[in-house]
């Protein structure tokens, strides 16, 4: 195995939030707000000019654009068998060790029959895939059109590819059975609490959510706990997620959460 390659930590400083904020609004410009048209003056210039404008048109056109990604989801998940979605940073490269580890997560899933589904991007979403890849289960792949293209990764057995990404949350929240949450960012923390939520409030599931590495997840423990002394999480939600440190354990979880008769069907 190679060695870990080190990821330089940022220096970090006391106001260091607010100074980013700055200086990402000095570079951002104007907000690009679309506006419904100006029924007192439908024809003015700067209006149309400074904004854009809404038409029945264009949210007829949006819509369908919507549809057709959900039909075509709907068309390749629906005869999935049982799966589970690993969500996860994709800036850890080969040889780090939350890649190794994501890497070991797949495998576990493809050995026991499960089918792993990731945003199909590089990263952790390339370890998950990976592991199941090299052990020969289910290996799919939601991937997501950026403006810095993001390619599909090679280790997919089965590629998606979605302008929206809500459209893809939910294909991947729809046709899991189970998530496992790795070392991530922002977009990993937005998938967590999209699932969490959906649990709590009853839309799916009850679905096992596991957090892999217990040091790097820590902090949302802590967090959580806080928003339970403040009254905005009840007690009993404080669960809401499992951390764990080794892909057994999470596997354990996960199976021991599936209906008996489901599971004497995995891996037939």
């Amino acid at each position: 195995m190679e060695k870990a390659k080190k990821i330089k930590k940022p220096h970090l400083v006391v106001n260091d939030w607010e100074t980013t904020w700055e200086k990402y609004w000095q570079k951002a410009g104007e907000t690009n707000l679309e506006l419904p048209p100006d029924e007192d003056d439908p024809s003015s210039f700067d209006r149309q000019f400074l904004t854009g404008v809404r038409t029945p048109e264009k949210e007829m056109e949006r819509l369908k654009r919507i549809n057709d990604e959900f039909e075509n989801g709907f068309q390749k998940l629906f005869k999935v068998g049982p799966a589970v979605t690993v969500f996860g940073s994709a800036r850890y490269p080969e040889g780090h060790p939350y890649y190794e580890l994501t890497r070991q997560v797949g495998r576990k899933l493809a050995e026991a029959g499960l089918a792993v589904f990731t945003g199909g991007g590089p990263g952790l979403m390339e370890a998950a895939n990976r592991g199941a890849y090299e052990a020969g289960g289910k290996s799919y792949g939601l991937n997501i059109i950026l403006p810095q293209e993001q390619r599909p990764n090679p280790f997919v057995t089965e590629n998606i590819t979605f302008n929206y990404f809500f459209v893809r949350k939910v294909m991947l929240i729809k046709y899991s059975c189970a998530f496992v949450i790795m070392p991530g960012g922002i977009g990993t923390l937005d998938e967590l609490y999209e699932a969490a939520t959906l649990i709590q409030c009853g839309k799916i599931g009850p679905f096992p959510i596991i957090l892999m590495d217990k040091k790097f997840w820590k902090n949302v423990a802590m967090l959580t706990r806080n928003q339970v002394t403040r009254g905005a999480v009840g007690r009993e939600e404080i669960g809401f997620a499992r951390r764990v440190d080794k892909p057994k354990e999470a596997l354990a979880i996960i199976l021991k959460s599936i209906p008996s008769s489901v599971r004497q069907m995995l891996n037939r």
